[in-house]
């Protein structure tokens, strides 16, 4: 294909293209889609099914348990081999199926938003998919159109177009048709061109395709960034050393057993067996299961509070998060700008404050003026039987159309009265657009002193430049010789909002006699108010602030929007008390050390580009923090890298940020972040809570496994018997604690430290004092019960069976917090509800005889069976006194 179509003249782009002005026939359109392919962006590659099950049998905990199957199987004990593997296969499709319906999601999510197209086929304008424009296609552009290719524009009618998603740049760009000469300039300064992914704001227009799917400049950066490889998160690494520690301690503890038993002179085979039960206690099996599960639900939570989380364990990375770098527009604000003062010349009129000012009937009156001259030289439109909120247009006419409808100043009632003949477009010379509108009806009262009026001329501008063409001012119903005071007046109102961030247009007016245009036609205007907009804040967010603040984690607003824009909104939101922003153009000019200065205090950033927002994100690292980073733009995507949690917007986001982010916003709210990163929290606090369960029942089993044979007790606990305990308390019970909500003081805690493990150190201490409980617990009854004239009663052995089962029960419920009262926190009915199904289980391979046989217990009688609930009842009793002493 040519390159540089930005140098051609129309006439020549038409022709290298083999089209003309009236499109393709379909089917040469047709042909060339067979040729080029269709016009999307390609996915990055992303793993087959076949290798993600594969890889969820390769942690190390699962191979220690597909080894222990293997050696059971060689020393004959089929049925033990059989149930081991059936649970690998089990916990390994549901960790399959979790990932897949990660991945199958963020798919659904990229085909929705896939755009249509209006094109020329044919001669005839229809409405085809983007997926099937193909270069030499002619498309007909106009407000709202997402650009579905590369275009080089043939007709550009006061067209403006929103290229923050490729360039950075924040305001849309105005375009033309006219060739430049220069080659290699900017693909900002082409402003001949269109480009996929950009927004069209304003006006309309028509293109040619001349390059589609990754053939684009938003296709060749998609595929720079699809070939970054990404690193293990912080949980899968701290999993993967625990994985490996446990295999050492468990091969240390089998190769112990195995020499001690030998050396007390004991069978190879039976030592071999209860060496293989050791490995077997230490393993928790139900670790892999109970962290996919938990993460998934976690995911599940998210998605209903609007958050897709592409990669299940980036969930808990959320949990690290230190500092959050917001966006402004959409994120923090509504990105729907709205009008909330007009400065009439004697009279602020605030429009969302119940100013009871603005019911003095003067002052509606000339309110109710000034937004009807704003109705009338208006683009924009409400659709029919809509809310004021559904208006179609530039964004400004928008706000002002619907500032006027909210006073019943409908746009069709005064075009009927008032209907427009002429206008002079809006140019970048000027600042300002006219429209001339004929009197034809009998106009409502606050309109009636322009009653006589045979033409009406309706300006809006900036209001520098509106002044200047003004001779008078609008006062009281009248027109009065705009003087020196009054000038000042207005400027020093102009100065007030434009100092709040607020963007300003002026109001004005001229009586015509005729419906004439000329080149003076803007001249002796009668100036009539000041229209202040802004994109209010998002009523939540606030809120969110302060939360992240309680919790320790540090907010910062990144914006290409106005460094005073930026300032107003980041007080307003408590991001920041400073007065000013920190520019783009400062940051261009400072070196690492300085740029280390500025982000330790700096909370609100203006006019930056993408590349501002990388050396900001690597800057906050380098001081140890942890980010989580927004974006929405295609270039905002090596900075979402960068990011320790990448946060794309699902409205707004090009598909590539989402491609390169870890979590994706439906709804592109700050909030969301916010209560994401709670659950991150609560996903880490319950992934803990269970590995503490789980490893102190696991230091019990050993410990029995290890001193029972010096009691004459050679094999304490058989394989399957340590398997179905492992399962019951790490899978039934573990997943219970994984569902654990989120405590009070959840976010008033500071981000844990991500360099430190899982656990803490007195974290270790309570799992050995909770381990050497069930193991002196259990093993005193087993040798009270214990026969060596009678080995064939097995009565000791279901002792102690039973005894470590019940006592993980009460150790799973005295864990629930982790430093308040079991009965002060929220209850979570899943986990009373496998409590109960692991009693009751537990009590059926005690009493059903087939469930004996297999397990090779023998029933007790009722008063054993209440020993041994009484005997687990005391780790509740430790658990509590532990955390009672570390609390003080």
């Amino acid at each position: 294909m040519v390159k540089n179509w930005h140098t051609k003249t129309k006439e020549e782009a038409l022709a290298e293209l083999n089209t003309s002005a009236n499109g393709l026939s379909r089917a040469e359109a047709g042909s060339r889609l067979e040729e080029y392919g269709p016009n999307k962006l390609e996915e990055a590659k992303r793993k087959s099914p076949f290798k993600m099950l594969l890889q969820q049998f390769t942690e190390v905990m699962v191979v220690i348990l597909i080894i222990a199957a293997l050696l059971s199987l060689l020393l004959g004990k089929t049925t033990e081999a059989v149930a081991i593997l059936a649970i690998v296969l089990l916990f390994g499709f549901l960790g399959f199926i979790q990932e897949y319906r990660a991945e199958k999601a963020m798919s659904a999510l990229n085909r929705m938003v896939v755009p249509k197209v209006r094109v020329r086929r044919d001669g005839k304008a229809e409405e085809v998919p983007a997926s099937e424009l193909v270069p030499g296609d002619v498309v007909e552009l106009e407000a709202g159109n997402v650009v579905p290719a590369d275009l080089r524009l043939l007709e550009a009618h006061n067209l403006k177009v929103q290229e923050a998603a490729l360039t950075g740049e924040s305001e849309p760009i105005d375009k033309d048709t006219a060739p430049i000469g220069e080659e290699d300039i900017p693909l900002g300064d082409r402003k001949n061109m269109a480009y996929m992914g950009t927004v069209v704001t304003y006006g309309r227009g028509v293109a040619i395709a001349v390059s589609t799917g990754m053939k684009t400049e938003l296709g060749k950066i998609a595929n720079m960034i699809g070939s970054v490889e990404t690193s293990k998160t912080p949980l899968q690494e701290r999993l993967d050393k625990l994985g490996k520690m446990l295999a050492m301690f468990g091969a240390a503890a089998a190769a112990l057993i195995f020499g001690v038993g030998l050396l007390m002179g004991k069978a190879a085979a039976d030592m071999f067996l209860t060496a293989v039960s050791v490995a077997v206690a230490v393993v928790p099996e139900g670790l892999p299961a109970v962290v996919t599960i938990t993460l998934a639900l976690g995911g599940q939570r998210m998605l209903k509070r609007n958050a897709l989380i592409r990669k299940l364990p980036a969930v808990e990375t959320l949990g690290s998060v230190t500092v959050i770098c917001s966006d402004k527009t959409g994120t923090l604000t509504q990105n729907k700008m709205t009008v909330t003062v007009v400065e009439l010349p004697e009279h602020t009129v605030e429009l969302d404050a119940r100013d009871t000012a603005a019911t003095a009937p003067e002052v509606s009156a000339a309110l109710d003026f000034a937004l009807s001259l704003s109705v009338l030289c208006n683009d924009a439109t409400l659709e029919k039987d809509a809310t004021p909120e559904q208006v179609i247009g530039d964004p400004t006419e928008a706000a002002l159309l619907v500032a006027g409808t909210k006073r019943g100043i409908g746009k069709d009632q005064l075009n009927q009265l008032l209907p427009r003949v002429h206008e002079v477009p809006f140019d970048s010379t000027r600042k300002r657009m006219s429209t001339i509108h004929q009197v034809d009806g009998q106009l409502p009262a606050y309109l009636q002193p322009l009653q006589d009026s045979l033409f009406l001329l309706c300006t809006k501008g900036a209001p520098d430049s509106l002044l200047e063409v003004c001779s008078a001012v609008w006062v009281k119903g009248e027109e009065v010789p705009l003087n020196a005071a009054w000038k000042e007046k207005i400027h020093a109102a102009n100065a007030r909002l434009a100092e709040n961030g607020i963007r300003v247009l002026g109001l004005a007016f001229r009586r015509l006699a005729t419906d004439k245009t000329d080149a003076d036609i803007e001249q002796e205007l009668t100036f009539a108010g000041l229209a202040g907009m802004i994109d209010p804040p998002r009523q939540e967010v606030k809120a969110a602030v302060e939360e992240c603040k309680q919790a320790g984690i540090r907010p910062i607003m990144i914006t290409g929007d106005h460094p005073l824009t930026a300032a107003a909104i980041g007080r307003e939101l408590h991001f920041t008390d400073h007065s000013e922003a920190v520019s783009g153009e400062q940051l261009q000019r400072t070196d690492e050390e300085e740029l280390l200065r500025y982000t330790a205090k700096s909370s609100v950033y203006a006019r930056v580009s993408p590349e501002d927002k990388l050396r900001i994100v690597s800057a906050l690292q380098q001081t140890g923090e942890v980010v989580a980073m927004t974006g929405d733009g295609v270039n905002d995507s090596p900075a979402l890298r960068k990011a320790n949690i990448g946060v794309a917007m699902g409205i707004t986001g090009t598909d590539v940020a989402k491609e390169a982010a870890d979590m994706v916003l439906l709804d592109d709210n700050f909030a969301t972040i916010v209560a994401a990163v709670k659950e991150g929290r609560v996903i880490f606090d319950n992934l803990v809570r269970f590995i503490k369960f789980s490893l102190a029942g696991n230091i019990g089993k050993v410990l029995i496994m290890l001193i029972a044979p010096f009691f004459g007790m050679v094999i304490a606990l058989q394989p399957l018997q340590l398997l179905w305990l492992n399962l019951l308390t790490d899978g039934l019970l573990g997943l219970g604690l994984g569902t654990e909500p989120a405590e009070e003081d959840t976010m008033r805690r500071p981000p844990r430290d991500p360099e430190k493990g899982a656990l803490e150190k007195k974290d270790f201490y309570q799992m050995a004092v909770v381990g050497v409980t069930i193991a002196a617990i259990s093993l005193s009854l087993g040798i009270y019960y214990f026969n060596p004239a009678n080995p064939e009663d097995l009565t000791w052995q279901t002792m102690i069976f039973a005894t470590v089962g019940f006592g993980q029960v009460f150790q799973a419920l005295a864990l629930r917090s982790t430093a308040h009262s079991v009965f002060s926190i929220k209850t979570n009915p899943l986990l009373a509800a496998l409590v109960v199904v692991a009693v009751l289980l537990q009590l059926a391979v005690l009493y059903l005889p087939f469930m004996e046989s297999f397990f090779r217990l023998v029933p007790i009688a009722l008063e054993d069976l209440l020993i041994a609930l009484a005997a687990g009842s005391l780790v509740f009793v430790v658990v509590k006194l532990d955390k009672l002493l570390f609390k003080r």
